[in-house]
């Protein structure tokens, strides 16, 4: 063979050996549920099942909430974008003479500081426009847009790079095709591919436009460019920006969509006042984030629909990171999603956290470990202790008697919550019109309440009630028919009975005879004439005025309370009855754990997170991360087991600002090589193995990235220390 037919190097023969590693094993999200649980595997497969319907029915909850409440919001800018788009339609042909041709219709969207939220309130409004207005849409971060170039070839990319529902000839496509390369990235390309694509919209028959479902937009839809984040904008590219699409608003239906944060002033700070008169802008307002977390509130917890519930403790931790964080109601619903895993995964007992039908069905088939499990609970513990002594040893010795009691257990506690949620509503109703609010202003304020205690012992309720009892007749009845209405949508007879009670009040209210509405006037005109004008004009001192003004109170008090009053005392005492019988928090209904999520210090580890602290615990000890009992250590040592960078770690703890980096080099390698045998005399650094070497500056590296070394210009071969002692 010719040298010229071997002197190509690419030319070989390769041999692969077959690989004796076991096959990579796929673990599902059941498997990583279950995973390290000790109780039967039945039982947990039950309750992931469980946990995943009930997850689903709380999801769709949450996203058809979102839509209601997107639903106004929408449809205001819907129709703002049609009488915009309806001028442009009207004045194309001839809008030179319209004074104000050079206009962008605008429509500033004010959020609020909940950031978070947005993202989705952008993707739905974009979901609905592509939907049934248009098809050119485009979204646009600051992140991505530093310059006015960045921005244009972004705004080009969206639209442009979409495909158009429109059957195109190959003649015309060769005339009127765009070239998007960056130095084409220009309005005047964007202008002229938007006219090619209506001109050719225009051109299909009808038959052609249902088959292209391009019949569901409107005619030239407009093209509309969503500003996501307005005030993270550089001022002089947003300018930029705008002057140059304000050039082609005669041939180009733009529409902007300002997603504003803070305040619609932020406009006029960013806007120099020629760039904003360019603009027509209307103010759009969405629901602010605490009036969207009460109605989730609602939704989702106050509500015998999801038999989950949260506790006190663990609502306070949720809403307490959303009022002092970040407002945002996703991170809210995401907080309540891992509170539902937590009690799914660590409570066996939550199997029965589903409806009462299914929980019957369960308990038949609970073994004798499962029976063991109930009688371990807290409360039916309690229960236990409160029955007589015959009753205890049959509940704890028989499992047939155990799953008879939870049965019934189970039922009470439903109903307790079918009778807790509407008369804490009627509570609510009465409470949130008093002045300065004593019970909290919103209902979630008195639903932690009335977890936590008896509300009706604390002092908020005592002066509460004693503001009910100076209540006006229009705001007493205005209260009673708010409440009922809740009372009326429960089916339980005790409520119901509570309903025509006050039905009677709102009767007794409305009738003229058992009402005189100026018998308190009149009251109080007596009193007034007790004090004669000549009296009043009379010089006194102070002992003499408070002398008159004690025997007024007394006389007040002697007086027989007029047919109002006492009513009203009626109906406020109709109410402390209604607190005192149904309010009790749910600690004191047997089998609350089954339903109450209350690891209140379990949910603030995973969400209030804890950086500084998370970190020197992963490197001072590994084992509590990793649990590899390899790395079990003494307190004080260093185990030569543990990851390269947990070593540096600790050796670096034990130096000054100034860490030398021969001596800590020398430092990792007798701590790694320490498996090898009995400790020798250090070792000069070019003796050092290495591979030990590149595993010290790989740790030492990852150091630097975190943050806990710098290199200094001081000494060339050392580094500087950043941080000072533990956590």
């Amino acid at each position: 063979m010719s040298s010229s037919c071997t002197s190509s190097v690419s030319k070989g023969c390769f041999v692969f050996k077959p690989s004796l590693k076991k096959k990579k094993v796929s673990f599902s999200t059941a498997d990583y549920f279950n995973k390290g649980q000790d109780t039967d595997s039945e039982n947990s497969r039950i309750r992931f099942e469980t946990y995943q319907g009930l997850w689903r029915q709380m999801k769709k909850e949450t996203e058809q909430l979102q839509e209601d409440l997107n639903k106004k919001l929408f449809d205001g800018l819907i129709e703002f974008f049609r009488q915009s788009h309806s001028e442009f339609q009207e004045t194309k042909n001839e809008w030179s003479s319209r004074m104000r041709s050079s206009e962008i219709p605008t429509a500033a969207l004010v959020l609020g500081v909940n950031v978070t939220d947005h993202d989705v309130t952008f993707k739905s409004l974009s979901d609905v426009l592509q939907e049934s207005v248009t098809p050119y849409v485009a979204s646009l971060h600051s992140k991505e847009c530093p310059g006015i170039g960045q921005m244009v070839q972004k705004l080009l990319v969206q639209l442009m790079g979409q495909s158009v529902n429109v059957d195109y000839d190959e003649e015309d496509d060769e005339q009127v095709q765009v070239t998007r390369k960056r130095t084409h990235c220009s309005m005047a390309s964007l202008s002229g591919w938007y006219q090619s694509v209506t001109k050719k919209e225009k051109s299909l028959t009808p038959s052609k436009k249902r088959a292209t479902s391009t019949s569901r937009y409107w005619h030239s839809p407009p093209v509309v460019v969503i500003i996501k984040d307005l005030e993270s904008f550089s001022a002089t590219v947003l300018q930029d920006f705008i002057i140059i699409i304000s050039q082609y608003i005669q041939a180009l239906p733009l529409i902007l969509v300002f997603g504003i944060a803070t305040s619609p002033m932020i406009i006029h700070r960013l806007l120099s006042h020629s760039v904003c008169s360019l603009l027509c802008i209307e103010l759009f307002q969405s629901l602010s984030c605490t009036e969207h977390l009460a109605t989730v509130v609602d939704k989702l917890l106050l509500t015998t629909q999801f038999p989950f519930k949260l506790s006190g403790k663990v609502l306070q931790v949720l809403i307490g990171i959303f009022l002092y964080h970040d407002f945002s109601v996703h991170n809210f619903i995401k907080g309540l999603q891992l509170s539902l895993v937590e009690h799914f995964h660590s409570q066996p007992l939550s199997v029965l956290c589903c409806s009462l039908r299914d929980a019957r069905r369960r308990i038949q088939i609970f073994s004798h470990a499962d029976c063991e499990s109930l009688r371990q609970l807290p409360s039916f513990m309690r229960y236990v202790e409160s029955q007589a002594p015959e009753k205890q040893v049959q509940l704890l010795t028989c499992d047939n008697a155990v799953k008879e009691v939870t049965e019934k257990l189970l039922e009470d506690l439903h109903i307790y919550h079918e009778n807790y949620i509407p008369v804490l509503r009627c509570l609510h109703s009465f409470t949130s019109i008093l002045p300065k609010y004593p019970l909290g202003k919103q209902i979630r304020e008195l639903h932690c309440t009335c977890m936590e205690k008896n509300v009706w012992e604390t002092e908020e309720y005592a002066s509460g009630f004693q503001l009910l009892r100076m209540l006006a007749k229009e705001e007493l009845v205005s209260a009673l028919k708010k409440s009922l209405e809740f009372l009326k949508i429960s089916s339980r007879k005790q409520l119901s009975d509570a309903a025509e009670k006050m039905e009677e009040f709102l009767a007794k209210f409305q009738s003229p005879e058992s009402l005189d509405s100026g018998q308190v006037d009149q009251a109080r005109n007596e009193e007034e004439e007790d004090i004669s004008p000549q009296k009043s004009l009379q010089k006194t001192d102070l002992y003499h005025l408070q002398k008159t003004l004690l025997e007024l109170k007394d006389s007040r008090r002697s007086r027989k309370p007029s047919r109002f009053e006492a009513l009203r005392h009626e109906v406020v005492d109709f109410i402390d009855s209604l607190v005192r019988k149904y309010l009790v928090p749910p600690e004191m209904q047997t089998l609350y754990e089954v339903m109450y999520f209350s690891a209140a210090a379990t949910l603030r580890r995973h969400l209030n997170a804890a950086p500084r602290i998370a970190l020197h615990t992963a490197l001072n000890n590994p084992y509590s991360y990793l649990k590899n009992d390899a790395l079990k250590s003494v307190a004080g040592s260093i185990s030569h087991s543990a990851p390269d960078i947990c070593i540096a770690y600790k050796l670096h703890l034990e130096c000054g600002r100034l860490i030398n980096l021969y001596d800590w080099l020398e430092a990792f390698a007798t701590v790694v090589t320490a498996a090898d045998g009995p400790e020798e005399e250090s070792e000069p650094l070019e003796q050092v193995d290495e591979v030990i070497h590149a595993r010290f500056i790989r740790a030492v590296s990852e150091l630097e990235l975190l943050g806990f070394v710098k290199a200094t210009k001081q000494k060339t071969d050392h580094v500087a220390r950043l941080t000072w002692g533990g956590c």
